[in-house]
C-alpha cells in the first residue's frame, strides 16, 4: 500500500489538472456557447433570406465543402493535439516545429488538389479558393491546443470566424436577397483573415529551443514515421465521421430535392448547438488525456473521463430536451415554411441524449492511441447512416434522413463504450454522471412537460419551462457541486 503522505499528493495533483482542465473548459465553454449562437444566427439568416429551396442549395453546397475541408486535414487536426503533447511530455520541445511542418505539407498539398476539384464542379468554384485557408486554418490551430494554448481556438474560429460570417451574410441578405451563391461566399470569405491570425499563433506557440539532447533517439525522419502511422487511420475516420454529419444533406437534395435538404438543416441546427459544449470540453481535455495515457496513469484518466462526461450532460441535454418537447416553437423561429420538419428534431434530440451521456468515447479512444478502432466505429456509424438513408429518405423524406443521423450516433457511441469497458477498463457513468443526467433530465425533461399541460407547446410555455427548470438547476447543481466535480471551476481566477 502506498504511504499516506503519497496518496495526498497524488489527490492534490489529480484536483489541481482537473481544475486546469475545469478552467479551458469554462474558456472553450464561452468560445463555444457564442460560436453556437453565431451559427444559429446564420441560419436563421439564411432560411429568412432564402425560399426553402434556395437554402437547401446553400446547405448542400457547404456540406460539400465542409467534407472536402475534413479530406484535406489528413486527421491533423488530431494528430498535432496527440503528438505535441507526447513530445512536451518526453522534454522534446526541440521537435515541436518539425512535428508542424511534418503535418502542414501534405494538408496544403492536398487542399490544393481537392480546391482543383471543386473550381471543375461549376457550382462550387466560388468556395474553392477558400478550401486550402480552412484546412490550414484548422490544422494550425489543433497544434495551439496541442501546446496548451486554447485561446487562439476560442479567439479566432469561435469568436472572430462566426462573427464575421454573420456580418457578410447580413450585407449579403440585405443587397442580394434570393442568391444563394452570394450567401455562399459571404459565409466562406471569413477564412481569409483568420488563417492568418491562426498561423501567427501557431509559430508562437511551437518556438522553442531547437537543440536536441545527446541521447535523443527520436529525429525528426522517425517522428515523421510515428506521426502519420498515429494519423493516417484518424485521417480517414474524420472524413467518416464528418460524413456523418452531411452527407444526409447531400443525400436528401439529390434523392428529394433541395426543400428537404433545407428542412433537415435548420431542424437539426440545435445538434451543432449542443455538440459545441462536446467539442469545447473536448479541446481542454484531449491534451490532459494524451499526458495521463502517455504515462499510464489509468486512475486519473478514467476520472476525468467521467467528470468531463458529467459535465457534458449538464450543458447539452437541457438543449436536447427542450428541443424534443418544444421543437413545433423552435421551428417558427426560421418561418412557416419548416414546420413539418419538427418529427426530425424529436428523433436527433434523443439520438443526441445517447450520444452526450457516453461521453467523449471517441476523444480517450484517440488519445490511447486506438486510432484504428475509432477508424472502424466511424465506417461502421457511416455505413449504417447511408444504409439507412438510402431506404427511408425516399420515402419519409428529412424524417428518414434523422433516422439515418440517429442510426450513426448510435452506433458510434455504443461501439467504443463497449470497446473502452472491455479493452481499457474505462466507462463513463460515475456518480457524478449519474447525478448530471437525473437531474438534467428532471429539470428540462419532466418539468417542461408538466408545464406544458397548463400552457401548450408555445412561446410562453418555453420561457416558463426554462425558467422554472433553470432555477431548479442552478440551485441543485450549486448543492451538487461537489460530486459534480462543480467545485473545480472556482479556481478560475486563476491564470487558465
Amino acid at each position: 500500500m502506498a504511504p499516506l503522505s503519497t496518496v495526498t499528493t497524488r489527490t492534490a495533483r489529480d484536483r489541481a489538472d482537473l481544475g486546469r482542465v475545469a478552467r479551458r473548459g469554462v474558456l472553450n465553454l464561452a468560445g463555444a456557447g457564442y460560436a453556437g449562437l453565431a451559427g444559429f444566427g446564420i441560419t436563421w439568416l439564411v432560411a429568412r433570406g432564402l425560399q426553402p429551396a434556395q437554402a437547401g442549395v446553400f446547405f448542400a453546397a457547404t456540406a460539400v465543402f465542409t467534407i472536402a475541408v475534413t479530406v484535406a486535414k489528413l486527421g491533423t487536426q488530431t494528430g498535432l493535439v496527440y503528438w505535441p503533447a507526447q513530445l512536451r511530455a518526453q522534454g522534446r520541445l526541440d521537435l515541436l516545429r518539425p512535428c508542424l511542418r511534418i503535418a502542414l505539407s501534405p494538408v496544403l498539398l492536398t487542399s490544393a488538389v481537392l480546391a482543383a476539384g471543386l473550381w471543375f464542379t461549376g457550382r462550387l468554384n466560388a468556395l474553392a479558393f477558400f478550401l486550402p485557408l480552412a484546412a490550414l486554418t484548422d490544422a494550425l490551430l489543433a497544434a495551439t491546443r496541442g501546446c496548451r494554448r486554447p485561446r487562439p481556438t476560442v479567439l479566432l474560429d469561435k469568436l472572430l470566424r462566426p462573427t464575421l460570417q454573420l456580418g457578410a451574410l447580413a450585407v449579403a441578405l440585405w443587397l442580394a436577397e434570393g442568391s444563394p451563391g452570394a450567401f455562399t461566399l459571404a459565409w466562406a470569405w471569413a477564412y481569409v483573415p483568420v488563417v492568418l491570425l491562426a498561423w501567427r499563433s501557431a509559430r508562437r506557440a511551437v518556438s522553442r529551443p531547437e537543440v536536441a539532447p545527446p541521447d535523443a533517439t527520436l529525429t525528426p525522419a522517425t517522428l515523421r514515421k510515428a506521426f502519420w502511422k498515429f494519423t493516417a487511420p484518424r485521417a480517414l475516420a474524420s472524413v467518416a465521421q464528418q460524413a456523418v454529419q452531411r452527407v444526409d444533406i447531400i443525400l436528401l437534395a439529390a434523392l428529394v430535392g433541395f426543400t428537404q435538404a433545407a428542412y433537415y438543416a435548420v431542424a437539426g441546427r440545435f445538434v451543432i448547438v449542443g455538440q459545441l459544449a462536446n467539442q469545447a470540453l473536448s479541446y481542454s481535455v484531449q491534451p490532459r488525456l494524451a499526458d495521463l495515457l502517455a504515462t499510464g496513469d489509468k486512475a486519473a484518466t478514467k476520472a476525468l473521463y467521467q467528470s468531463a462526461t458529467g459535465w457534458l450532460i449538464l450543458l447539452s441535454w437541457p438543449i436536447y430536451l427542450l428541443a424534443a418537447v418544444f421543437a413545433p416553437v423552435y421551428l417558427r423561429l426560421f418561418g412557416p415554411g419548416y414546420a413539418p420538419a419538427a418529427g426530425v428534431v424529436v428523433v436527433l434530440a434523443v439520438a443526441m441524449l445517447v450520444a452526450s451521456g457516453c461521453g467523449m468515447v471517441d476523444a480517450v479512444l484517440s488519445m490511447a492511441g486506438r486510432t484504428s478502432w475509432n477508424l472502424i466505429n466511424v465506417l461502421a456509424a457511416l455505413v449504417a447512416n447511408v444504409a439507412v438513408d438510402l431506404v427511408l429518405i425516399p420515402r419519409w423524406g428529412a424524417s428518414g434522413a434523422a433516422c439515418g443521423l440517429a442510426a450513426a450516433v448510435l452506433t458510434n457511441n455504443l461501439l467504443p463504450l463497449a470497446q473502452l469497458k472491455l479493452g481499457l477498463g474505462m466507462h463513463p457513468f460515475g456518480r457524478g454522471t449519474l447525478l448530471a443526467a437525473a437531474l438534467s433530465g428532471t429539470c428540462f425533461g419532466i418539468l417542461p412537460l408538466v408545464t406544458t399541460t397548463f400552457t401548450g407547446r408555445n412561446m410562453a410555455g418555453l420561457l416558463l419551462a426554462a425558467g422554472l427548470g433553470g432555477a431548479v438547476y442552478g440551485l441543485a447543481c450549486w448543492r451538487l457541486r461537489v460530486p459534480l466535480a462543480l467545485s473545480e471551476l472556482t479556481t478560475l481566477r486563476r491564470k487558465a
